[in-house]
């Protein structure tokens, strides 16, 4: 059973990633940060992994970056997926922060045109699913032009 009622849509209100949802309706990247050492701290977690402290503040973010990986996905896993497919899970290396690997969806791009390390840029979109009153603004990428 899903762990809440508009699944698949993010839970926007958990507290680890609610700062990145809020930014992302604003239409900005927001990323946690370390106060002490300026270390990203990415997957949110309550202490910085670098030094131990426990300030941390979420941090707007250019939002380009390079395709690190893909796959490209042509069958739904899930029904409320189908229109989207063919769709393009990545994974993308930021400017801002290069040890981050923040894992998203591309789009207004065709799959057969990608290449690692191309560069990408943040676009802000609604994600919407058959069945679900509710939208989430989301941060997708999609090729820099």
């Amino acid at each position: 059973m899903p762990r809440h009622p508009d699944f698949p849509l993010p839970d926007t209100e958990a507290e680890a990633t609610a700062e990145l949802w809020a930014g992302a309706a604003r239409g900005e990247l927001v990323l946690p940060r370390c106060d002490a050492c300026g270390s990203w701290v990415w997957y949110p977690r309550p202490a910085c992994p670098a030094c131990g402290a426990t300030a941390i503040s979420w941090t707007a973010v250019s939002g380009r970056g390079q395709l690190f990986s893909w796959a490209v996905v042509r069958h739904a896993f899930l029904p409320q997926f189908a229109d989207l497919v063919p769709y393009v899970p990545a994974l993308v290396t930021l400017d801002d922060g290069p040890g981050v690997r923040f894992v998203t969806r591309l789009v207004d791009c065709e799959p057969e045109e990608l290449v690692a390390d191309g560069p990408v840029e943040v676009v802000f979109r609604p994600l919407a699913f058959p069945g679900i009153e509710r939208q989430v603004v989301a941060p997708l990428f999609t090729p820099a032009r």
